[in-house]
């Protein structure tokens, strides 16, 4: 069953039983990764290494004049 059914099957399930309906799915993804990174750049900090975006300094790495 894909998560689209899944998510007509709820939002069926609680129309029929007055309850609020469920939030499409995908909805929240951006959201879960930022906080996903977010915690990953705070963990970093705690634990004495550098909190900035991995991916920026690789880039800049790169991209340096030397």
């Amino acid at each position: 069953m894909s998560a689209i059914e899944q998510y007509l099957i709820d939002t069926y399930r609680a129309s029929q039983h007055g309850d609020p309906m469920p939030p499409p799915p995908g909805r929240d993804d951006l959201a879960v990764l930022h906080a996903a990174r977010e915690y990953e750049q705070f963990r970093a900090v705690l634990d004495g290494r550098p909190g900035g975006h991995p991916w920026r300094a690789a880039l800049r790495r790169l991209t340096a004049r030397r």
